[in-house]
């Protein structure tokens, strides 16, 4: 592992903290330059969040090949390992969908019910859908899919399959699934984006028995397009599959996608034309998108945020008092003005502002900034020998490197001393996160589209994406009777605890919502997204 520390001189911090300062000043005068003050209040609003509208896009026409750009190289298709693939929906779809409640609905899947509160589910599958090798997509298939979940510790699906008490082929198109207790949210599990975890993008089993441990380099699935060429780093091709289950789909004749990990360059590949679409990760993109006529943005706030790692078991943020002193050592008018143009949602949670699950009790239990508050903290803290020397890891994304020089200067002002250290985003998310090698971690969190499972992956202990060890037994009690129940309003009710005892505790540092993006050409038409930037190719098209 090798990584580049940067020490920015005194000088530099200063300047950015000035120019933080006078951005403020500046907008409360009128305006500062470049900020839009009309939206500096609302941050960048939802526009076009699940896709494009097919009424006002006319007839889609047939071939072409859609060029993506992508923000980092695919792992692998295997489902039951975690690591970001914008192509894995081309290849498998999904027996279940979300819907923008946040619901699941029958995709691949003709069915999904429960006559008995939840505890036993069964799934219908439409009659003649195969996989691209021919063989049927059937109960069994199901079953062979599931269980890889179950059998793998690791998989990010794997907590989806604690429930399962049995799983039984009722005949060649019904699975039903026996849960050890009831779950209401059950059908989510097949609905979920591949990042993520989901059981709904499964694999044929002649494939799974024929490639073994190298079918996430081969994979066969039923999605509206197969694995063609693939060249790491350069470009990954996928063709039409001409025994797709929706009849006249795709119109497409393929994809493809180009890894382009550099944010820069990934924006100025869609301006110059080089490619169709890039799945934007930061808010750089979004903006600049947002603000170019001949371009089309896709993008939903949703739940979920930016935020920083603590790390809960590690000093200095294992204290309560140093986690608080960093929060409101952090002035957000600042942040917006600076990095963000005046265009932030400020986060004070999990949950947005506007989200059913906030209530003002769990937005007042937020710090607020208050950098006299956390001067006291910091000095309380160092009063008992702590030390207040902290090394921030985060991407070396242009506007990450940004951030950090901001938080440099923030820390410095009540007595924290932060020394970030950058790294490429492969190894960011390897060496850092996932393997809990940091003090303070940056991130860029949301939206998704539904509080299950993406609250769990973050706030419950051993969550998937709980790099930080947070845990609090009341916390876990409360996402799994979320999960579980089927009262809509009780699971309201128990999402607002969650973001009550999660402010309370200061479970995360967060900075602003979410903004992970879909941004294309207008040429590009029919796209079906979730808010976590993953698409249903099957309904795409070019206008050209």
């Amino acid at each position: 592992m090798t990584t580049t520390e940067t020490r920015r001189p005194r000088t530099r911090l200063l300047a950015a903290l000035a120019a933080a300062l006078s951005a403020l000043v500046l907008a409360a005068c009128g305006a500062a330059p470049g900020v839009d003050t009309a939206a500096a209040t609302g941050g960048i609003r939802t526009v076009n969040p699940y896709g494009g509208d097919p009424a006002t896009e006319g007839t889609p026409k047939r071939g072409g090949v859609l060029i993506m750009g992508t923000d980092r190289e695919v792992v692998g298709f295997d489902p039951t390992v975690q690591n970001t693939n914008q192509a894995a929906l081309a290849v498998y779809d999904s027996l279940m969908k979300l819907k923008p409640d946040g619901s699941a609905e029958p995709y691949m899947a003709k069915s999904m019910d429960s006559t008995d509160g939840g505890q036993t589910w069964r799934m219908g599958l439409r009659e003649g859908v195969t996989f691209s090798d021919g063989t049927p997509l059937d109960a069994q298939a199901v079953i062979v899919n599931v269980q890889r979940h179950i059998d793998k510790a690791s998989s990010p699906g794997h907590r989806f399959t604690e429930p399962i008490e049995s799983m039984t082929a009722v005949d060649p198109l019904t699975v039903e699934f026996r849960l050890k207790s009831p779950f209401g949210l059950f059908p989510t599990a097949f609905a979920g984006s591949f990042t993520t975890g989901s059981l709904g993008q499964i694999i044929s089993p002649a494939a799974l028995q024929k490639y073994g441990d190298q079918i996430a380099n081969n994979p066969v699935g039923a999605g509206p397009f197969v694995l063609g060429n693939w060249t790491r780093d350069s470009r990954m091709e996928l063709t039409r599959n001409p025994n797709y289950w929706q009849e006249g789909m795709p119109y497409l004749d393929g994809l493809q996608f180009r890894p382009l990990p550099d944010t820069e360059s990934r924006y100025a590949s869609l301006e110059n034309g080089d490619v169709d679409l890039i799945f934007g990760g930061y808010h750089t993109e979004l903006l600049r998108g947002s603000e170019n006529p001949n371009l089309t943005v896709y993008y939903g706030s949703g739940h979920g945020a930016e935020w920083l790692y603590f790390n809960h078991e590690k000093p200095p943020f294992n204290d309560h008092r140093m986690r608080e002193a960093l929060v409101r050592g952090i002035d957000t008018q600042a942040l917006a003005a600076t990095q963000y143009r005046g265009r932030m949602e400020p986060a004070h949670g999990y949950f947005g502002d506007n989200s059913e699950y906030q209530t003002p009790e769990a937005a007042a239990a937020y710090p607020s900034y208050d950098p006299e508050r956390a001067k006291q903290l910091v000095a309380e803290y160092v009063a008992e020998g702590g030390s207040t020397t902290v090394v921030y890891k985060t991407t070396n994304a242009p506007n990450r490197m940004a951030f950090a020089e901001f938080l440099q200067a923030q820390m410095a002002a009540i007595g924290i001393t932060v020394q970030p250290q950058f790294f490429d985003l492969a190894q960011y998310s390897s060496s850092v996160v996932q393997s809990r090698d940091f003090q303070l971690a940056g991130t860029v969190g949301g939206p998704v589209d539904s509080p299950y499972p993406a609250a769990q992956n973050v706030l419950r202990t051993g969550g998937n994406q709980n790099y930080g060890g947070y845990t609090n037994p009341e916390v876990d009690a409360l996402l799994d009777r979320a999960a579980a129940t089927t009262d809509d309003a009780e699971r309201t009710r128990l999402y607002q605890q969650v973001q009550l005892v999660t402010n309370q505790d200061i479970s995360m540092a967060y900075t602003s919502r979410g903004y992970l993006s879909t941004i294309a050409k207008p040429e590009v038409k029919g796209v079906v997204r979730y808010l976590t930037r993953d698409m249903f190719f099957g309904t795409t098209w070019l206008d050209r």
